[in-house]
Formats: C-alpha cells, sequence, structure tokens
C-alpha cells in the first residue's frame, strides 16, 4: 500500500513538471534574474532617438532646470522617414506614433510643456518658434499641435564631457600658480587672453554694423552667429553662423531714417572731439598701464635695479659720515672756522637791529605828518 502512494505521488509530480514544461517557450522565457537585467525597449528606443541628429530639438528651463525637447509635428516627420527604428520596440513596432509617444509619457521618460508666455509680445506677429521657457502641461497626452515634449532621463555623457570635468580642477590650480610662472609664459597668458578677447570684440562689433546697415537700408534684421550671446544655447547652436528667418513686424520707415540720422551725427560729433597722437601720447605717458609693465619687466632686469638701488643706498649713507665727520673735524681742528662762524652770527644780528632803527623811523615821520 505504501509503495501504491509513494508511486502516486510521484505519477502527480511528473505530470505537473510535463505540464510546466509544456507551457514555457524556450524562445521567449528567460530566467527571473535575466528578466531584471534585461533593459527596457522602450527606454532603448528612447535614447536611440534623443541621440540621432536627425529630430530637432532645443534647451530650455524647465522649473529653474535646463532640458531638451522637441515638437511633437518635428516627432511625428522623424518617426516617418527613420521607421527602422521602430524596431527596437520588437513586439510593439506596429504601434502608431501617438501610441508610442503615450506610452513613453507613462513611463515617465518624457513630458508634455507647454510655454510659459502665452501672448505674443510688442513688436512680434506671432509667438516663438522655439520659447526659452517650459512648464509642465496639465494633459499628458500626445499632440502635434504645439505641443512639446522634454526628455526626462539623464543622457549618457561623452568622453569628452568627462575629461573636460576632470579638467577643471587643474585649471584652476594652474590660474592660483599664475604669479610663479616664468616671464615669457606670462607673456604667452596674456598675448593669447588679448587676442580671444580682441576677436569676441571685433565679432560683435561687426555684428552690430551688420545689423545697423540691414534695419536700417533694407528694413530687416540680420544677426550673424544669433546665438552668441545665448544662455541657454548648445555647443552646436553658439557658432551657427546664418540666423533664423525674421519673425517681427518690419520696422518703420520714420524710425529707420530718426536712427541714421541719430548715428551719422554721434559719428561725426565722436569724429570732430577725437584726439590727436600728440594728446594720445600725452595721455599715455602719464597714465600708468599695468600691462606695459608686465611686458616690460624682466627678471635680469629687475635683479640688477634691486642691486644698483642697494649699492646707491649703501654709497649714500657713506657720503652723509664721511661729510659729518670731515665736517667736525675741520670746525674742532681750526679756531678760524669757529670765529668765523661768531662773525656771521654778529652781523646778523647788526642787520635786524638796522631795520628795527628805520621802522622806527619811519613810524615818527608818520606821527609828525599827522
Amino acid at each position: 500500500m505504501k509503495k501504491a502512494g509513494a508511486e502516486k505521488k510521484r505519477a502527480r509530480r511528473s505530470s505537473a513538471a510535463v505540464k510546466t514544461t509544456a507551457g514555457r517557450d524556450p524562445a521567449t522565457d528567460t530566467p527571473p534574474r535575466k528578466q531584471a537585467n534585461k533593459k527596457d525597449v522602450f527606454q532603448l528606443f528612447a535614447e536611440k532617438v534623443r541621440d540621432h541628429k536627425d529630430l530637432v530639438s532645443r534647451w530650455a528651463v524647465l522649473q529653474e532646470t535646463r532640458v531638451e525637447y522637441f515638437r511633437g509635428k518635428d516627432f511625428v516627420t522623424f518617426l516617418r522617414n527613420h521607421s527602422e527604428l521602430k524596431d527596437i520596440l520588437e513586439s510593439d513596432r506596429h504601434l502608431e506614433v501617438e501610441d508610442i509617444v503615450n506610452v513613453l509619457l507613462s513611463k515617465n521618460l518624457l513630458v508634455r510643456c507647454d510655454r510659459v508666455v502665452k501672448t505674443v509680445r510688442p513688436g512680434k506677429r506671432k509667438l516663438s518658434t522655439w520659447p526659452a521657457h517650459l512648464e509642465i502641461y496639465p494633459e499628458q497626452e500626445f499632440s502635434d499641435n504645439d505641443a512639446f515634449f522634454a526628455w526626462t532621463f539623464v543622457n549618457k555623457r561623452p568622453l569628452w564631457q568627462t575629461l573636460l570635468s576632470l579638467s577643471w580642477p587643474v585649471l584652476t590650480l594652474a590660474i592660483c600658480l599664475f604669479p610663479v610662472y616664468p616671464h615669457q609664459a606670462k607673456l604667452l597668458i596674456l598675448y593669447s587672453c588679448a587676442g580671444v578677447l580682441l576677436l569676441i570684440i571685433c565679432l560683435l562689433l561687426v555684428r552690430a554694423l551688420i545689423f545697423g546697415v540691414s534695419w536700417t537700408l533694407l528694413g530687416k534684421r540680420i544677426w550673424i552667429f544669433p546665438n552668441i550671446l545665448a544662455e541657454e544655447a548648445t555647443l552646436r547652436e553658439l557658432f551657427r553662423f546664418w540666423p533664423q528667418k525674421d519673425e517681427e513686424e518690419k520696422p518703420k520707415l520714420t524710425a529707420r531714417i530718426f536712427y541714421a540720422t541719430v548715428a551719422v551725427l554721434a559719428i561725426l560729433l565722436l569724429r570732430h572731439h577725437a584726439p590727436d597722437e600728440a594728446a594720445r601720447a600725452r595721455y599715455q605717458k602719464r597714465v600708468s598701464n599695468i600691462i606695459d609693465d608686465v611686458l616690460e619687466w624682466d627678471p635680469r632686469l629687475a635683479l640688477s635695479g634691486m642691486m644698483d638701488s642697494m649699492q646707491s643706498e649703501v654709497n649714500g649713507t657713506e657720503t652723509d659720515n664721511n661729510g659729518s665727520s670731515s665736517s667736525s673735524e675741520k670746525a674742532a681742528a681750526s679756531p678760524d672756522y669757529v670765529e668765523h662762524e661768531h662773525e656771521h652770527e654778529h652781523e646778523h644780528e647788526h642787520e635786524h637791529e638796522h631795520e628795527h632803527d628805520e621802522s622806527t623811523d619811519d613810524k615818527d615821520l608818520s606821527n609828525d605828518n599827522i
């Protein structure tokens, strides 16, 4: 009886094992640990799409945080042109663009945003295409009608950014050690910084001149390097040469004529009161320039100057000591010197008495006249 009961238990266990193995799919079934380590396909899809260069995106400020965002209509066009990226989704590759974005929103890989400034500013014809400040939209659903979507995950940092972050402490230490640099290294750093500063100033002046001429003569706003002063621009957008399409209204003819007249008068006034070469040279002599001191300074000259000053001080003290000792010796040795000094004192006393007598005589004469 015991053997029969044991055989029945074994039969039940074997049948249960067959059922479980029959229900498994060896091609798709993975152990629980491997399933936990396997990355989400939508996460891989989001990283691939974000790193793709054909998706137009910008940087903006969302609740005091810089985020990278794109427009809904641009995302639709992007997936239509690059449908092969849907293969990353495997079984969900046949989903529509709206469904894919809604899944990304539900997984907190994206967040729908809206522009902070919703009214047209004075002087513009429409709202900005790429706003610089965003806020979270209440309804987190996909839309291609003036809708913006920002990535919420941190993108992989490139190698050059890691190396750049590690170089900042070294650069800070190098700046602190600038006073102990050799003289030639100081000159090299000085000329390099001056050259970069001159390049930036010239670039700003040229772009302002081009803007002024085009605005006055053509009535168009043309800023070369339009993002050179932008705070939220990326490195790629910073060096973009040609400006975007002008979205503001065309300036009035009266305003253009007025500002052109003011500019001509200002140039003539500055030209009339500009100093000549002689005045500039005189002013340069009176003003001490620290850059000239750095350029003309030389360690050898500094050492020689210190030695000369020390030698002159030593010679001055020696001459003072010698002069005082010689005068005292002469006074002590020759009695004629003492007598001569007494004669000078008596002469001064007689002069004072003579002046006093003359003053009293003048007073008497004045009293007699009265």
